[in-house]
């Protein structure tokens, strides 16, 4: 395995312990920090095994941060003018 899809995965188990801990803020700050730290191990995850390891990974994160992702979608149709 190598060195990007072991971050790849120590990224998961550490989504999920934060996940596991009661938080005021609905977790928000946790998810931009999760999110800051995901995008470059994406990009390294993409140019050491290739494109489809990469949109692998990717949906995996995307699944783990999933409100925000919608949050954002929302956003975006808003700014549109979709909705």
């Amino acid at each position: 395995m190598s060195t990007s899809l072991i971050l790849s995965c120590v990224w998961v188990v550490v989504a999920n312990v934060i996940a596991m801990i009661p938080s005021k803020r609905s977790h928000w700050p946790q998810a931009y920090a999760l999110i800051a730290v995901g995008l470059p191990i994406l990009a390294f995850v993409i140019y050491e095994n290739g494109v489809v390891w990469g949109l692998l990974v990717l949906a995996v994160g995307l699944s783990i941060l999933r409100w925000p992702v919608l949050y954002l979608w929302r956003w975006c149709r808003r700014q549109l003018g979709g909705g």
